[in-house]
């Protein structure tokens, strides 16, 4: 089963072969973009695994915490209050963060200890202590690879449900912040995060054709590797459920005698089950060696109403709304919308492709869901509405699908200069964003619209210029 995938992967990127070259080379060409640096509070958790469990084998983060604190990197308002003051049931500072991150950048950070030592046995002062440059570059890069990878595998996911997918790919990548959680603070597990939700999704697309024990076991890797990188990411998993459970009720209905029992089909679901179980254990010992028990601390749950009383701000508050940081959303769910009735329409009843667009609307509906539970919704400070990046698969997907059902020439062209100004205001309130030429907390149309076509566009040759070589002056506090 993985072969057969893997070889059909590869002969897929061998259908276009020089529009994936070309992919391939921009992302080279804009490694030099990505920030090599630690600054957040969450970017420092989730490194603190990473750092902990190679050089200490343990789960005790003080040391990890005051490493940056005492450097003056961890400067968010209680940060030393919450991380070096006060403790778990367990005796242990608290991490908000999971562990997925840090086994994804595990094979960057091994290569980065071989440079960090290579250099020391060739005479170089850095540090062989799990935080000097070679370290935090490759975890950096790390997101950077595994962001890029999270596009090649919605654009996979998009040409197998609409039959195409690299220019949506682009749109999405320049249009949407997970640029910014490549490039800028590629610390953030939101990267990581992009790719584990597409791996999860291209594996479910492939084994809905049968449904194999060998399949649904790998989706369950898969599955468990995506809640181990953001918790949240656990309601991505309603699509394939959903998805699993239609089609074998309309196969047990069906006319093909072998397939009307339920049997099979509960023995399949129970070893993806064992399988994303005994692949979650990572976690489940995290949890109970730093919380006490399986599962967030319990401070979390004091953020969390369930009946989503957020949820419309979540899409549209000028705060952090989605809509309104990342318009290029509103096209993908129309798009999504649009295939979903197309199918339902060339089918009988709802068709097999349909269970797919369902699945995807109802993941896009979870994660409004979710994110509209928690209190703390805005992510005050961080750029655009980031618990969304891990639905970068779902956008390119929906829209290729919009791309698609626009076909005429001026409606083409109309769309086309619509996804170049969404493109524009992603860009430019990045630029914003970076340069403090904007309130962090908040859109204010009328100024973020005046600065990103006509401020940006006049300051740009000095910002990029400050950006490649004289980056540091960017982490400075701003005025504004």
């Amino acid at each position: 089963m993985t072969s057969q995938a893997i070889d059909r992967l590869l002969s897929f990127l061998k259908q276009d072969s020089p529009r994936w070259r070309a992919l391939v080379l921009i992302f080279v060409l804009s490694l030099p973009a990505v920030t090599t640096r630690l600054y957040a509070s969450d970017e420092i958790q989730y490194f603190a695994y990473l750092r902990s469990l190679w050089f200490d084998q343990d789960l005790s983060f003080e040391n990890e915490y005051r490493h940056f604190y005492d450097r003056g990197v961890a400067k968010t308002v209680g940060f030393q209050e919450t991380f070096l003051e006060m403790t778990t049931s367990t005796g242990l500072r608290y991490n908000f963060g999971t562990i997925g991150s840090a086994i994804l950048w595990a094979p960057f950070y091994a290569a980065g200890d071989s440079v960090a030592r290579i250099m020391r046995a060739s005479g170089s002062d850095v540090a062989v202590d799990g935080y000097s440059a070679p370290y935090i570059t490759a975890v950096t890069l790390g997101s950077a690879v595994y962001g890029f990878l999270a596009l090649v595998l919605s654009i996979v996911a998009a040409h197998r449900i609409v039959g195409s997918g690299i220019v949506p790919g682009l749109f999405v990548w320049f249009g949407t912040p997970l640029f910014f959680y490549m490039y800028i603070a590629p610390g953030m597990a939101h990267a990581c995060s992009a790719f584990a939700v597409a791996a999860f999704v291209v594996t479910w697309l492939r084994v809905r054709e049968r449904w194999s024990i060998q399949g649904v076991a790998l989706l369950g890797c898969f599955a468990a590797l995506m809640v181990m990188v953001r918790e949240q990411d656990v309601f991505f998993l309603i699509g394939p459920i959903v998805d699993f459970i239609w089609s074998s009720w309309k196969d047990v209905r069906g006319p093909n005698p072998s397939e009307r029992s339920f049997l099979p089909r509960i023995q399949v679901a129970i070893v993806g089950v064992l399988v994303a179980c005994f692949v979650y254990l990572p976690q489940v010992i995290s949890y109970i060696v730093l919380n006490g028990h399986i599962g967030p601390p319990n401070v979390i749950q004091t953020k969390m109403d369930w009946t989503a009383p957020y949820a419309g701000l979540v899409l549209l508050s000028s705060e952090h709304g989605l809509i309104v940081w990342t318009p290029l959303v509103l096209l993908s769910l129309c798009g999504l919308i649009l295939l979903a009735i197309r199918n339902r329409e060339e089918g009988s009843g709802l068709s097999r492709m349909s269970h797919v667009t369902l699945g995807l609307l109802l993941m896009a509906v979870t994660q409004v869901y979710v994110t509209g539970s928690l209190s703390s919704w805005a992510s005050a400070g961080a750029f655009g509405q980031r618990r969304f990046v891990g639905a970068t698969v779902i956008l390119v997907i929906g829209l290729a699908a919009f791309l698609k059902f626009v076909r005429s020439g001026w409606k083409r062209q109309a769309l086309g200069c619509l996804i170049g100004l969404c493109i524009w205001w992603n860009i430019g309130l990045m630029i914003q964003f970076g340069s403090g030429m904007m309130d962090r907390q908040k859109i204010e149309l009328q100024r973020n619209a005046y600065n990103s076509f006509v401020r940006v566009p006049q300051e740009l040759p000095s910002l990029a210029y400050r950006y490649f070589f004289n980056r540091h002056s960017f982490y400075e506090p701003h005025n504004e």
